[in-house]
């Protein structure tokens, strides 16, 4: 029998719901210190109400809802999938009075890009948006890349029960450490460190190519976190086109590839275990995909001739199907040119790789090499099924940190996921269609969307249509929190209406 919610169930929601806003608005403090120092007083006073709107609001639930009830797993996941709504709400707001967003929806659009670590953007004259509004722009793609939960547990959370099924329900397949908190601490030193070793790089290659150090480290914090955090965004309209630098794009590769894998990876090579990288089952198959798809990639760039040798396919090409595997969606072309000069099966071969993404527990999306590898032991189970004695029992094994032994809850849950990513995909073509576009456009800008990419044919515009801006935005959503989170917000809704 299906129950309605009750008054403690909206209280639960509404509680926690008001701790992670809390939490969230405390990262507007870095911005709004940024434009102090640099004087920009227009943008220091959108930032200051921005930040009270989201502290009052957060504040408001927290004290009005208090109760120490755990959340169940419905709770959890119910919190998780509004708390990314209201975030994205609330971020829009300083964003929305800078002025460079033609209405609070395109605000929004960006907002939710950037806490999905998307990348798409409808931002407007962006070279010249204030360094406090652009900060906070990148600073949303560092949060969603390790999670608003993650943010909560590592700085203002001081007892972890239940959180776990925060943790879960923002799409965090794997525990780091026994102990969640520990996990979340691990989760912002891994960033942390990182944050600090590959904004040096950076600012080294470009101030070698002329920038003077204060823009060179600003850009590069910021070209930093959205790389790292597979987010995409950029400091200036042309994207990464802006530092027409090899040793800048060469540093973003390596810092895409850490920003792609597993974080629980991460932790067994911090602590000495070197060959597991060569062992690991979802590595394998990160890099066997990147691999198979490079090459188709390779092969439609050498028909078209748009590149004047292999030195030019490879650092376009390369760059940009990393650019996409790994969910990142940096561009060093136009967005124009990959319907006008690549070709249907270099844009086929990087719409794969946009749809296959990186590994799970990590900073990108997509349906994930882990699960990938899965559904193709599942295929290979049934061949040996079909083919062994009967009373034979078969069973996969793959090594993941260590052996294990695939259940076939594991084996479900990977197709079903796989399959209803692919329905995802295939509901933004439609719609894209139905808006005018082509066929081979609107599959590659949904899929972008929907597997938090960001790369973009031209299609994301502030003049597109209104209705496939509210579509990008829900698939940026779903797809970022793997649709579990989503449909139980869904029973929650439903549950109110026709439970008893």
């Amino acid at each position: 029998m299906l129950l309605r919610p009750q008054k403690k169930d909206f209280q639960i929601v509404a509680y926690h719901l008001g701790k992670l806003l809390i939490g969230f608005s405390a990262f507007m403090i870095f911005p709004i210190i940024v434009s102090c120092v640099l004087r920009e007083w227009g943008p220091l006073a959108d930032l200051l109400i921005g930040f009270f709107f989201c502290l009052s609001v957060g504040l408001i639930l927290h004290l009005t809802c208090y109760t120490r009830v755990e959340p169940k797993w419905a709770h959890g996941l119910v919190i998780v999938s509004i708390s990314w709504l209201a975030c994205a709400f609330l971020g829009s707001v300083p964003l929305f009075m800078s002025g460079h967003y033609g209405s609070f929806l395109d605000a929004y659009f960006d907002a939710m890009s950037g806490l999905t670590t998307t990348g798409l953007t409808l931002a407007q004259d962006l070279s010249h948006m204030a360094y406090g509004h652009n900060l906070w722009r990148h600073i949303l793609a560092f949060i969603g890349g390790q999670g608003v939960v993650v943010v909560v547990l590592s700085f203002f959370v001081n007892g972890v029960p239940g959180m776990f099924r925060l943790y879960v329900g923002e799409a965090r397949d794997e525990r780091v450490l026994p102990n969640i908190r520990h996990t979340a601490h691990f989760i912002w030193i891994v960033s942390l460190t990182y944050l600090v070793l590959g904004s040096s790089a950076l600012t080294a290659a470009i101030v070698r190519d002329g920038m003077p150090f204060g823009n060179a480290l600003f850009n590069s914090v910021c070209i930093f976190m959205s790389a790292f955090d597979t987010g995409g965004f950029g400091p200036h309209s042309q994207n990464m086109m802006y530092y027409h630098s090899v040793a800048f794009e060469i540093t973003t590769l390596v810092i895409m590839f850490l920003g792609a894998m597993n974080f629980r990876l991460h932790y067994v090579l911090w602590t000495g275990q070197r060959k597991e990288l060569w062992r690991n089952f979802e590595v394998i198959v990160l890099f066997t995909t990147i691999i198979i798809t490079f090459f188709v990639v390779a092969i439609g760039l050498s028909q078209t001739n748009v590149y004047a040798n292999a030195f030019g396919i490879f650092r376009k090409g390369f760059y940009h199907l990393i650019s996409a595997h790994t969910g990142t969606g940096f561009q060093t072309i136009y967005s124009s040119e990959f319907v006008q000069d690549w070709g249907s099966l270099s844009l086929f071969g990087l719409i794969v790789a946009m749809g296959l993404g990186g590994c799970v527990s990590s900073t990108t999306g997509g349906i994930k090499a882990m699960r990938l590898g899965i559904v193709f032991k599942v295929f290979t189970n049934d061949v040996k099924q079909y083919v062994s004695p009967p009373p034979a029992v078969v069973f996969e094994r793959i090594h993941h940190i260590k052996d294990v032994i695939l259940s076939d809850k594991q084996m479900r849950s990977a197709l079903l996921i796989t399959i209803a990513y692919i329905a995802l995909f295939f509901i933004g073509s439609g719609i894209g269609m139905v808006c005018g576009y082509s066929f081979m456009e609107a599959v590659f800008e949904s899929v972008s969307a929907a597997a938090n990419v960001g790369l973009s044919c031209g299609i994301t515009d502030p003049a597109m249509p209104t209705v496939l801006k509210i579509t990008y935005i829900l698939q940026m959503w779903i797809g970022r929190l793997e649709f579990i989170s989503v449909f139980a917000l869904l029973g929650f809704f439903y549950a109110m209406v026709k439970g008893k």
